[in-house]
């Protein structure tokens, strides 16, 4: 998990279940993406919410889902610290 603590002592990452957030202090959690399927079982991630693209398609949902953590962490997060 890769945290960002701005300047200002707010803390960001992406949410997983490795760190629990709440003895950090408060927590406020908000969607950075949608991971769906198209109709034909293409898989799409939706980085509408944070700014970003839609990636894909992908074949399987795993794709889908690694690609919109590299995305998230590779433009979102840095892009917070300011």
């Amino acid at each position: 998990m890769q945290i960002v603590i701005t300047p200002g002592g707010a803390i960001r990452c992406l949410y997983d279940e490795s760190l629990n957030l709440n003895l950090l202090g408060k927590v406020q959690i908000s969607r950075g993406s949608q991971v769906e399927p198209d109709e034909t079982g293409q898989w799409f991630a939706d980085l509408a919410p944070v700014g970003g693209p839609s990636l894909g398609p992908f074949a399987k949902r795993t794709e889908a889902l690694a690609a919109e953590v590299a995305w998230l962490e590779e433009y979102w997060l840095p892009a917070s610290e300011g």
